[in-house]
């Protein structure tokens, strides 16, 4: 992601065009082992470490007081390795290998990279302090050792140095509904509800089945029990989640709201979900699924597509579900998705219901968990998006959790399969995008005009963007009348808008998020980027809003 530069349209928010910094990446780090950032992992290991060795003929040689390397009354005392690595891409390591020998022999160079492959390169007599930068890829994710061997032949010695590090990307393994916190309950917390202005950790690699190597998690995380306004914010460290300028759930006094969460697990295991507002709350966590770096199931990005709507008889029977009632939904092998995928990424809509209630999605098969995807009230419009795991049978269940009938609307969003190579690379912090409240880099703060799209530019013009899907939150509020959001690829490139020959988007009838006036919503948009990395954001109501967008994580294949 490095030297990506992200552009947006400010001419549909406020007038001007401009640039927009790009994905921001720690500063390398300075000890031996890993340093984590927002943009990747540096490792490195000194060149204090390096052992010189002589060759089948000698004897093993020893490591220099204090780091120094080992002298053997060869030649090649002095060799020293430094190595430092970079995890920026899903499966790639940028290595920079430094051998540094002043008594100049001629040497050969062998990196191993521990899958089994190696690169070599020879430098010559003559004294050198040799930089030699190197890229590789893996086929599989994992943790692997990486090792540089600098070869005398002449006086039979050789120095190494050696690395370990994991692949920054990590794929996905389906998990059936589970629920790791209700603190009405006493499940994973205290039975009390979350203070105004606290947080609480959540222990979730090493929990329900989720391994202790697991980095990331889906989590639908619901809010209930409300007595004023607020917001919740879930990191992986507590400091991030107090710190937080992001919400991923936004609630009113009186509601229960939930949203999907695809979040960073901290190195300890837990994320934290702090309440932002100024009464006490109920929170609740569901994991749908966690990713890890290991060979499982990769990301495929999909327009999205509707495959239920009840008020039309599309995916099932026309006429709302029944309270208490449920329906499967063949989803493998249909609107893109494969039949080989273990799980789909949907949004899930309730619209006109007759009373409060809530809908659960789950892999058929199964009995419904006593968990929730969308909660609603009595003739509320609400989405939501979903990690759902297909059954054997290749289809996924829909419950209406209420006591009276209401319409349901299913659109499939992407699905994750073995086959699939894209893996996640978590941002780490969530990286503010957009906040049409505030001037930004390239617009004036004004509201997103209504009926209008927002084109938004995440990479540079290519018909072969580097990133294959992206894990955004949107947030809407200072709403003014109803309304929904959509997310699409765009088919222009970037210069087609500069340039004034970009063609109009085709208005698409998905929502990710539906407000009313005077809400604040939030939901996760996972969507491809277009030809040219470009997404729109769609205002679809007959009132302005304002917008905010986050970037929470991304699928890349290298």
């Amino acid at each position: 992601m490095r030297n990506r530069r992200l552009v947006m349209s400010a001419a549909l928010v406020a007038a001007g065009v401009g640039l927009v910094p790009g994905i921001a990446q720690a500063a390398p780090g300075a000890g031996p082992d890993a340093t984590r950032g927002t943009g990747g992992a540096t490792y490195s290991s000194p060149a204090e470490r390096t052992v010189v060795t002589e060759g089948p003929q000698g004897a093993k040689g020893k490591q220099g007081a204090q780091g120094a390397p080992g002298k053997q009354g060869a030649q090649d005392a002095s060799t020293s390795i430094h190595l430092t690595a970079h995890t920026d891409g899903a499966r790639s390591i940028e290595l920079r290998s430094h051998v540094i020998d002043f008594d100049a022999p001629a040497l050969d160079v062998v990196v191993s990279w521990g899958d089994g492959t190696t690169d070599t390169y020879a430098l010559p007599a003559g004294g050198a302090s040799d930089a030699r930068d190197l890229k590789h890829r893996y086929t599989v994710l994992g943790t692997y050792d990486v090792k540089v061997t600098a070869k005398n032949a002449a006086a039979g010695t050789e120095a190494v140095n050696e690395l370990k590090f994991t692949t920054k990307g990590a794929e996905f393994t389906a998990h059936e509904p589970t629920r790791l916190l209700d603190t009405r309950a006493g499940v994973g917390a205290a039975k009390a509800k979350v203070g105004p202005r606290s947080s609480v950790a959540l222990k979730v690699a090493g929990a329900a089945k989720v391994p202790a190597g697991a980095t990331a998690v889906a989590l639908n995380v619901t809010v209930t029990n409300t007595t004023g306004a607020g917001h919740v914010s879930v990191q992986s460290t507590k400091d991030r989640a107090e710190g937080a300028e992001t919400s991923n759930v936004n609630f009113a006094a009186g509601q229960t709201v939930p949203n999907l969460v695809i979040e960073a697990i901290g190195e300890d295991g837990y994320v934290h979900l702090f309440n932002g507002g100024w009464e006490p709350v109920d929170l609740i966590a569901d994991v749908t699924g966690y990713f890890a770096p290991a060979h499982a199931n990769g990301w495929g990005a999909l327009n999205p597509t509707r495959v239920v709507d009840t008020r039309e008889g599309l995916g099932t029977a026309r006429g709302q579900v029944p309270g208490q009632g449920t329906f499967g939904v063949e989803i493998a092998g249909r609107a893109g998705v494969p039949k080989g995928a273990t799980a789909v990424a949907v949004n899930l809509t309730a619209t006109n219901p007759r009373s409060a209630g809530h809908l659960t999605a789950y892999p058929s098969g199964k009995a419904a968990p006593a968990t929730s995807n969308v909660n609603f009230t009595a003739g509320q419009t609400v989405a939501n998006s979903a990690v759902v795991p297909i059954g054997p049978d290749g289809k996924i269940n829909v419950r209406n959790g209420g006591w009276d009938p209401a319409d349901v609307v299913v659109d499939v969003v992407g699905y994750y399969t073995p086959e699939s190579r894209s893996a996640l690379v978590a941002h780490g912090i969530p990286l503010r995008l957009l906040d049409t409240r505030k001037d930004g880099w390239g617009w004036k703060a004004g509201p997103l005009k209504a009926r209008t799209h927002f084109p938004m530019q995440l990479e540079a013009d290519t018909t072969t963007p580097d990133v294959d899907g992206w894990v955004l939150n949107t947030t809407v509020t200072d709403t003014r009348g109803n309304g929904f959001l959509s997310v699409t690829p765009d088919p222009n490139f970037w210069s087609d808008y500069v340039n004034g020959t970009a063609v109009t988007p085709q208005r698409p009838v998905s929502s990710v998020l539906n407000w009313t006036k005077g809400a604040t919503v939030a939901n996760v948009a996972q969507t491809p980027g277009g030809k040219g990395g470009m997404i729109d954001l769609w205002n679809q109501g007959w009132e302005d809003t304002h917008l905010l967008v986050d970037l929470l994580a991304y699928y890349k294949t290298d």
